[in-house]
């Protein structure tokens, strides 16, 4: 029966043997069954929690844009070492994690807003660094990277601006 629970949680999706363990727990699997049958599944390499920590990352990392602070938080919750969690958050660069954070933030920055009024622009910056913070983005990287898309998008409505008034000038 052990292992029938097992094989129906892995034809979902990929778990570790911690989430495993407490799958066969809830179905009142005898503690030294449910570790017999986890150590055969992780022998023939149908739970291996390095390569579950790679692919979580890789997933979570492009579909919900998290930070390694949640990734790794997300791992630990599920079971892995700080060791595989950490190899598995490398193939995470520091630039990719900054695109992301800034196209968040570009995508959730609405476009009737008015960045030249001050409070609006405090508004702006604390609930898109907010948003960042949620997703695990250290806060100080966060509030930059908010700053810089904001001054930006100021940045070229004054060119848009300008180049606008350029075009009907009059000659003499």
């Amino acid at each position: 029966m052990a292992r029938a629970i097992v094989l129906r949680q892995l034809t979902s999706s990929a778990k570790s043997r911690l989430q495993l363990a407490r799958k066969l727990a809830e179905r009142n699997i005898p503690q030294d069954v449910a570790e017999a049958v986890l150590d055969r599944f992780q022998e023939v390499r149908l739970i291996d929690d390095a390569e579950f920590a790679d692919m979580w990352v890789r997933s979570r990392s492009q579909s919900r844009k998290l930070a390694k602070g949640a990734l790794r938080r997300e791992l630990a919750d599920k079971g892995i070492d700080p060791d595989t969690a950490a190899a598995a958050l490398e193939q995470l660069s520091d630039a990719d994690e900054e695109a992301s954070a800034r196209l968040l933030v570009e995508r959730k920055l609405r476009a009737g807003t008015d960045l030249s009024d001050r409070a609006e622009r405090d508004k702006t910056t604390r609930r898109l660094a907010s948003m960042l913070a949620r997703k695990g983005y250290q806060p100080s990287q966060a509030f930059r990277i908010v700053g810089e898309v904001l001054d930006a998008r100021v940045d070229s409505k004054a060119e848009n601006h300008a180049d606008n008034r350029g075009d009907y000038q009059v000659e003499p």
